[in-house]
């Protein structure tokens, strides 16, 4: 989602919804979703972003992905991400990539309050939901 978004940088949030969004495209409308809806949808935002977390540590190692400080913490992608990227042509890759474009096409020019507004009012508010319980884990810790 980094490449195809480039050069617009992405928060946490938004990667994790811009995740979802990639494999549940028809949710908003879009190209044929790559994986099954299920009724759980903020079960798997809880999941989801602990798996983008997770993730962006691993690509941040590997140079894959560079964290922007200028306004908070935001995602680029790395100098190399594009390379990478080329070499995964499976059939199911090369439909990430097309739905990513989609994403990158309909969300590129929303700013972050812009997109949290429309994938609540589109998708559902589990974007509040998942953010409560976040705040209450992190109050926790």
């Amino acid at each position: 989602m980094l490449e195809a978004l480039h050069p617009r940088k992405c928060s946490l949030d938004e990667l994790t919804w811009f995740d979802y969004l990639v494999v549940h495209t028809s949710d908003m409308e879009g190209p044929e979703s790559l994986h099954p809806d299920f009724e759980a949808s903020v079960g798997e935002m809880l999941v989801r972003r602990r798996l983008v977390e997770q993730s962006i540590a691993l690509l941040r190692k590997l140079h894959l992905v560079v964290a922007d400080y200028h306004d908070g913490l935001n995602y680029l992608p790395g100098d190399e991400a594009p390379a990478i990227i080329d070499l995964l042509t499976s059939p199911y890759n090369q439909n990430l990539k097309a739905r990513a474009d989609w994403v990158s096409k309909t969300f590129r020019n929303f700013n972050h309050a812009e997109v949290e507004e429309i994938f609540a009012d589109r998708i559902g508010r589990w974007t509040a939901e998942f953010r409560t319980n976040e705040h209450a884990t992190s109050a926790s810790l």
